[in-house]
Formats: C-alpha cells, sequence, structure tokens
C-alpha cells in the first residue's frame, strides 16, 4: 500500500463504509466501539473512516487542547524526557535516524492506535511524547494519525495540533515509500506484524524507524510458552500475528526506553526503538 494522502475533512464528511477497530491492548484506554470482521480476501483493503460523532464540541474541544498541553507541560519537565532525549540524541541513535532517512531531509511521522486522548491520561502522554519529539527535532516532518475510536472533537483538536487525521483504516499496512516513522506505543501485535508484512523488502524496511512495543519481549514471550510447552494452547490467529515480529528479530537493533517514573510506566512501559539493517533479500526468509 502505498502512502496515503487522503486525511479527514470534518467540514465535508462524504465517506462512508465500513471500519474495524484494533483489538484492546494491555495499558491502552479504548472507548466501546463496534467491531466490524471483514472476509480473509479483504483484510488488506484501505477501510473508509469517518467518526462516529461528527459534531464537534467546542467546549470539550478546549477543555481538551488545555489537558494536551498540561501533559506536554509535564512530560517537558520530566526527568523521563530528559533520559529520553539523551538516548534519541547518542550517537548511535542518531546513526540509525540518519541511516533510515538517506538522502531525505525530513522524517514524516504515522501516529497508529493511539487511543481516546479525550477519555484517558495514558493516551494523551504518548500523544504528548510524539509531538515534543517534532518539536524538539527539525528533521521530524508532517504527523499523520489515525484510531477508530477517534472522536470528531478529538480529529478536530488533533488538526489544531497540527497533526492530518487520516480518512481510511490502513490496518496498519502503510508501505514506506519515503523514510518513515511510526509512533505506535502499545498497539497490538496484529498492527505491528501487517507494518512489517507491508514493508517486507530490504529497501522499504530500511525506511522504517518504528516506536513501540518490544519485539524482544515477544520473543521471549514465545520462547517461555515453548519452554513450558503451551505453544500448543496458542490460537493459530494468535501465532499468525507474530510471524513478521518474530522473523524481524534477526536484523533488528533494539533501543529499549527507561521509564524513570512510575508516571510514565502505564504509558510506556516495554517499550522500544526498532531500526531494520538488511543487506539482501534472504534474510526476509519466514522459516
Amino acid at each position: 500500500m502505498a502512502a496515503s494522502t487522503k486525511v479527514l475533512n470534518l467540514d465535508n464528511p462524504t465517506q462512508t463504509g465500513e471500519w474495524t477497530v484494533v483489538l484492546p491492548r494491555k495499558g491502552k484506554h479504548r472507548r466501546n466501539s463496534q467491531k466490524i470482521t471483514t472476509e480473509k480476501g479483504q483484510q488488506h483493503e484501505q477501510q473508509p473512516w469517518v467518526p462516529t460523532d461528527l459534531e464537534v464540541d467546542p467546549k470539550r474541544q478546549s477543555k481538551l487542547m488545555h489537558k494536551i498541553q498540561v501533559c506536554m507541560k509535564k512530560i517537558e519537565n520530566s526527568r523521563f524526557f530528559l533520559v529520553f532525549l539523551d538516548q534519541m540524541q547518542s550517537q548511535k541513535t542518531l546513526n540509525h535516524f540518519h541511516s533510515v532517512m538517506g538522502s531525505e531531509l525530513k522524517l514524516q511521522m504515522v501516529i497508529y492506535g493511539i487511543g481516546s486522548i479525550e477519555s484517558h491520561e495514558t493516551p494523551r502522554l504518548q500523544l504528548s511524547l510524539a509531538l515534543l519529539i517534532k518539536r524538539e527535532f527539525s528533521w521530524i516532518g508532517d504527523i499523520e494519525v489515525f484510531d477508530p475510536v477517534l472522536s470528531a472533537t478529538e480529529s478536530r483538536v488533533l488538526e489544531a495540533l497540527g497533526c492530518s487525521v487520516l480518512s481510511v483504516n490502513e490496518q496498519g499496512r502503510r508501505e514506506a515509500k519515503k523514510p518513515t516513522l511510526f509512533f505506535m506505543p502499545h498497539c497490538e501485535a496484529e498492527l505491528y506484524n501487517n507494518l512489517l508484512q507491508a514493508n517486507w523488502g530490504v529497501e522499504a524496511l530500511n525506511r522504517v524507524a518504528l516506536f513501540g512495543n518490544s519485539f524482544e519481549t515477544y520473543e521471549h514471550h514465545v520462547s517461555f510458552k515453548y519452554y513450558d510447552q503451551e505453544v500448543s494452547c496458542m490460537d493459530s490467529s494468535v501465532a499468525e500475528s507474530l510471524t513478521h515480529i518474530l522473523a524481524a528479530r534477526r536484523f533488528t537493533d533494539e533501543h529499549r526506553i527507561e521509564t524513570i517514573s512510575d508516571d510514565y510506566f502505564a504509558a510506556f512501559h516495554d517499550s522500544s526503538w526498532h531500526f531494520f539493517r538488511l543487506s539482501c533479500e534472504k534474510e526476509l526468509q519466514l522459516h
């Protein structure tokens, strides 16, 4: 799937069609929302999307903007952020980003699965960190956001913060036609797997930087189940959702972040930077 340029237009919401949600995940708060299943052959298609509530509430909008500003200030003044920046600015990490960017001057950011930024603090902290990254580093480009649970009010606030809200559910299958930072804290394994599958080639993966759940932890979890002989109890769909994640471990440079304070544990525990270093197609064999 090529990089999408479709963004939500709240002033003219003419898109129609079914939409799907990412399954609830540990540490992420989500509104109750309908789940639409798709036929197997349709799973890779983009799903047109608009918020279920199309009315923008100015009072809610103002209140939410204030909450996000408070979150940004909280993170900006924290030791957590100082340590986080030190890691991003280390020569090793910067070299990874420079390798991903190649000759490009900007690294676009795509945020998937952020959750309801109005209902819970954890998604607000995650969004705030992404916005602070863009503020701190001039080479971070435009930010695109998608989560099926976003309301019209939340979408309007995101736009006011300089983000674009996508009008399609890409299901994580954005092909990195240009250098891209995928910011995906605490998403479902299936979403990471979809992203890897969509970019399962040397050139595409080398254009990807990923912030999200630790791949190393996924690998340890599967190994633990093998050791306890519990793997036979693993649902086949769960095993399938880890296929590309586990295969990618062979060529992934992973850098865990430190949460430092309990204030940021729920939002960022077990999160890592992931960079992919490939030289030939043979490394992409799944078995």
